[in-house]
């Protein structure tokens, strides 16, 4: 198990490159393509936490929170997502994700929380071993969200 201090630093950084086409009329990423960046950083961190590990689990999204701080502008260099796990419960996660810009610029974060189902029975489940040991040593700095701010005129 991690210890507090450097589970508190822990982060995955994701470079994502932009497409032409998640641009919205108002020139700048559509918000439903963030959502879809940040969903493709989840599915690179668990690549990346557990590409060699049997896959006897399945876990499906509940919930996802996302703030906007700034908007995407297209450009051919990756933004940048860091991933962590914010918070491991007994049948559920969550998932800490912030968004930055090539400048570095931090665009927007998500918190997205997950419970683990019994692909059988179709029902919530504890976390178990080994996944429970993959999401520990993946805690990090949860999100805080700021609530109105930035772009409230």
């Amino acid at each position: 198990m991690a210890s507090e201090s450097a589970a508190a630093d822990y982060s995955l950084e994701i470079p994502i490159h932009l497409r032409w086409g998640d641009m919205d009329i108002n020139n700048h990423i559509n918000n439903v393509q963030i959502a879809r960046l940040f969903e493709e950083a989840r599915v690179r961190s668990f690549h990346t936490w557990i590409a060699d590990a049997p896959r006897n689990f399945s876990f499906l999204v509940v919930r996802q929170d996302i703030e906007f701080h700034a908007p995407v502008h297209y450009s051919t260099h990756p933004v940048t997502v860091t991933s962590c796990v914010g918070r491991v419960g007994n049948s559920s996660f969550t998932m800490a994700l912030r968004l930055f810009d090539k400048e570095g610029v931090h665009c927007a974060s998500a918190e997205t929380t997950m419970v683990v189902v019994d692909p059988v029975a179709g029902r919530p489940a504890p976390i178990q071993s080994p996944l429970r040991e993959v999401l520990t040593n993946s805690l990090g700095r949860p999100v805080e969200f700021g609530g109105r701010r930035g772009f409230a005129g």
